[in-house]
């Protein structure tokens, strides 16, 4: 199969709309206070969803929960500069990035769906993707450590306080 020859997760890392992305987040975050949007942040889900899905007895779609973690966020900067939902412009942003770094179509559906769905708490119909994306994402906040814990407008009960184990 071509794509098992592919380094694809590389190949979004590299991709020039990937890194040019990563530099709107950058630019229009530039003197925010709260969590960022970059790269620390889709390497920390990253990892975090796929122990998570390990756990589960999936390791079969690495590059997947990679790729949707490092493009979760990809269109941050759309809903700073224009008022869309982040989740909508990085669904729509990384079909291209997906397309070039050689993601079949279900693939590209799978990490768009879960895209779409990372702010949404999960429930028991939500496909499992789509769980571990938002989960991944919120334990990957250090709420207990931020110096701007006390004007962040994320609820209590959304704020990670504790190491999740």
């Amino acid at each position: 199969m071509e794509n098992e020859k592919r380094d694809r997760i590389n190949e979004i890392l590299h991709h020039k709309q990937f890194l040019s992305y990563l530099k709107e987040n950058e630019k229009a975050e530039e003197n925010r206070i709260f969590c960022k949007h970059q790269i620390e942040h889709f390497l920390d889900v990253a990892r975090i969803a796929y122990i998570k899905l390990l756990e589960e007895g999936e390791p079969n779609k690495k590059e997947i929960v990679y790729g949707m973690a490092l493009l979760h966020d990809i269109g941050k900067h759309r809903q700073y500069f224009y008022g869309i939902p982040h989740e909508v412009a990085s669904a729509e942003l990384s079909e291209e990035i997906l397309v070039d770094c050689g993601y079949e179509e279900e693939e590209r559906e799978q990490i768009k769906t879960a895209i779409l769905n990372h702010r949404t708490k999960p429930t028991k119909q939500s496909d499992v993707l789509s769980r571990i994306l938002y989960e991944a994402d919120k334990q990957s906040r250090n709420c207990f450590f931020c110096k701007a814990q006390k004007e962040c407008h994320w609820s209590e009960e959304k704020k990670n306080k504790r190491i999740l184990l």
